[in-house]
């Protein structure tokens, strides 16, 4: 049941999302929504794990959440997280097969673009390359790029590390995405993100924060003090703008993971992640 009036695949920049972890992982699916619509998003991403929670717990099908996007005007633009990729057999391949398997239902269903995958890994660099391309495979047979992102708490910890296994893989659909907390809070090295090529970008989260940890553990403090663009001290206006430069193409995911709106109104952390992520785009002037 993809949009009557766009499709989720053919989002490109400078269209925004709102991440699914812009709200506390689990519930409220409905309302995510309503807010994102209103404060002008084109679409929003959705957690793996939630939609099981929602098959699960709620009866509810990927046609009844596509009846809520449809009924806002709105897409699934990207479905998160697969983990385990690199894995051929045994319990970490099944248990990464079965989150696939949801985000191949909510694909074929809702015509999602956009698939992210993490780290950590296990084996040797070869065998991760082999499981990022049959991930890719996979993921191709249902219409999806499929995006490594770098987390500098596991070991692909940089765009460097990220782009060993994506173009030893060699797939079309195989890429990475950009996530400016990950790189402010680590490498923080501009040539090694244009390294990977601006086509190869598929997907773009945005956030600001503080340059110093709030919290000893990286983690954690991700997951906890992400305020909306232009709110902090991060470059935003200098990370726009070199994708930009870059030739970036893919969408705008505002992912700004902060308990202190999480807590409060749905509808006012939509709106502040949305004008700070536009006011950063016109001082960019991009």
């Amino acid at each position: 049941m993809v949009s009557m009036t766009r499709a989720a695949r053919d989002l490109a920049w400078p269209d925004l999302v709102w991440s699914h972890f812009s709200r506390s992982p689990f519930g409220g699916f409905d309302e995510r929504v309503a807010a994102a619509a209103a404060a002008g998003y084109a679409g929003v991403g959705l957690f793996a794990n939630d939609y099981r929670r929602m098959r699960d717990e709620e009866g509810r099908t990927a046609a009844d959440l596509g009846a809520v996007l449809e009924r806002h005007g709105m897409v699934l633009a990207e479905v998160e997280t697969v983990r385990g990729w690199w894995a051929h057999s045994g319990p970490t391949r099944d248990a990464c097969a079965e989150v696939e398997s949801w985000a191949f239902e909510l694909a074929d269903e809702l015509g999602v673009r956009y698939l992210q995958a993490i780290g950590p890994t296990e084996g040797t660099l070869e065998e991760v390359i082999d499981g990022f391309g049959s991930l890719c495979d996979r993921a191709a047979a249902h219409g999806l790029l499929v995006g490594i992102e770098w987390l500098p708490f596991t070991n692909i910890a940089t765009a460097a590390d990220a782009q060993r296994i994506v173009e030893g893989a060699g797939r079309a659909n195989g890429g990475y995405c950009a996530d400016i907390w990950h790189h402010e809070r680590g490498a923080r090295d501009i040539e090694m993100i244009r390294a990977v090529g601006g086509d190869r970008i598929f997907a773009i989260q945005m956030n600001d924060g503080a340059l110093a940890p709030t919290l000893d553990d990286y983690k954690a403090d991700c997951l906890a003090y992400r305020v909306p663009p232009g709110d902090g001290e991060f470059d935003c206006l200098g990370f726009v703008r070199m994708l930009a430069d870059m030739g970036v193409r893919a969408p705008i995911s505002l992912e700004v993971c902060s308990t202190e709106l999480w807590s409060g109104p749905v509808e006012v952390a939509a709106q502040r992640s949305a004008d700070g992520m536009r006011r950063v785009l016109e001082l960019a002037a991009v």
